[in-house]
């Protein structure tokens, strides 16, 4: 499992660039340029700001995210598109935003970012509510007193993708390897 992961973030445009680093140790917390970091408290989906991605297959998995994307842009108070997980991922971890999801990501995405999110307090498991390791091929991360509200709703359509035939077993798995929860390689 990754013992250290870190993010830099660039923002801005010509001649006002910012650049945010995340980090992260495992069992010594996240740090936004050095400070503490922590998850957001929202404990209610309608006051929540969500993000999410699509991949860029518009097959199954994509639609179901779409439908999932309708959904909480209903039910919150937005859903954004920023288009890089490892930096939602830490917007999670630093409450910026409280839930991230997606489908089909790879370990090279997500790996930092998902042990930077647990460090902060966050909660990571796959869309169907099993131990995320980072060859799942879902991701649903939040703060823990969302998590399971957003989780009846991942839930739902990860079954609805099953029910299809849609393939969502892990990527690979190395001889040996057991799935124990978290940022695992």
């Amino acid at each position: 499992m990754p013992v250290a992961g870190v993010v830099i973030e660039f923002a801005g445009g010509k001649g006002a660039w910012v650049t945010k680093t995340y980090a992260a140790s495992r069992n010594g917390g996240a740090t936004l340029n050095g400070q503490p970091i922590s998850a957001s408290r929202v404990d209610d989906v309608t006051r929540s700001l969500l993000v999410t991605g699509f991949g860029y297959e518009h097959d199954d998995a994509w639609s179901a995210n779409l439908d999932l994307f309708r959904h909480f842009t209903d039910v919150s108070q937005g859903v954004r598109r920023l288009g890089a997980a490892a930096v939602d991922l830490c917007h999670v971890a630093s409450g910026c935003v409280e839930g991230y999801w997606e489908y089909r990501l790879k370990p090279w995405d997500v790996a930092a970012g998902v042990l930077i999110v647990e460090e902060a307090g966050g909660r990571v498991t796959t869309m169907d509510g099993l131990a995320f390791s980072v060859f799942s091929r879902s991701l649903l991360a939040s703060n823990d007193a969302l998590h399971g509200a957003l989780l009846e709703k991942t839930d739902a359509a990860t079954a609805g993708l099953r029910d299809k035939g849609v393939d969502l077993s892990p990527w690979f798995v190395p001889k040996g390897y057991r799935v124990k929860g978290g940022a695992q390689l």
